[in-house]
């Protein structure tokens, strides 16, 4: 049986965090689908083109790994692509009463999609792409929190 993996999030921009539930991930099933969701409400600080660009070149050492965009309902992505697992990644307590509810809503829509949480490294376990942001608005040094490829394109974004 082919098992493909979805791991969903906005990834803006990716973090260190980000890429270790990918490394992970990818080792669960045959094929991991990162998916970057749209919310044509929000502005991102990357556009979706410039994400994709990044996880790209991030985990281009995983051939199993596909990065895709997609805008809607998340459970309906995971449909569409074939996936029969969703990745949730938690860094934190307060991170789970919010998964548990969209994973439970999720089970609701599409009980044959699985989800599976994964716990930040403590490394990682204070991370969000919120925090990378911040420091990088404020002219701190991001190299700590992201991979090079994404500290290449802040630095360009920054400058």
């Amino acid at each position: 049986m082919l098992r493909k993996v979805l791991y969903p999030g906005s990834f803006d921009p990716p973090t260190l965090g980000h890429l270790d539930i990918i490394e992970r991930a990818s080792r669960l099933g045959e094929r991991l689908v990162v998916g970057i969701g749209i919310n044509s409400e929000k502005s991102g600080w990357f556009s979706v083109e410039e994400r994709l660009e990044m996880l790209r070149a991030c985990t281009a050492h995983l051939p199993n790994v596909e990065i895709a965009a997609f805008e809607g309902l998340l459970i309906h992505f995971a449909q569409q692509k074939g996936c029969s697992v969703m990745v949730r990644g938690m860094r934190a307590v307060t991170d789970f009463d919010y998964e548990f509810r969209i994973a439970m809503a999720n089970r609701t829509l599409a009980p044959e999609i699985e989800t599976v949480f994964l716990l930040a490294r403590d490394e990682y376990s204070f991370l969000a792409s919120s925090i990378v942001r911040e420091v990088a608005r404020l002219g701190g040094d991001v190299t700590a929190f992201v991979p090079p490829a994404v500290a290449e394109s802040i630095a360009r974004r920054t400058v």
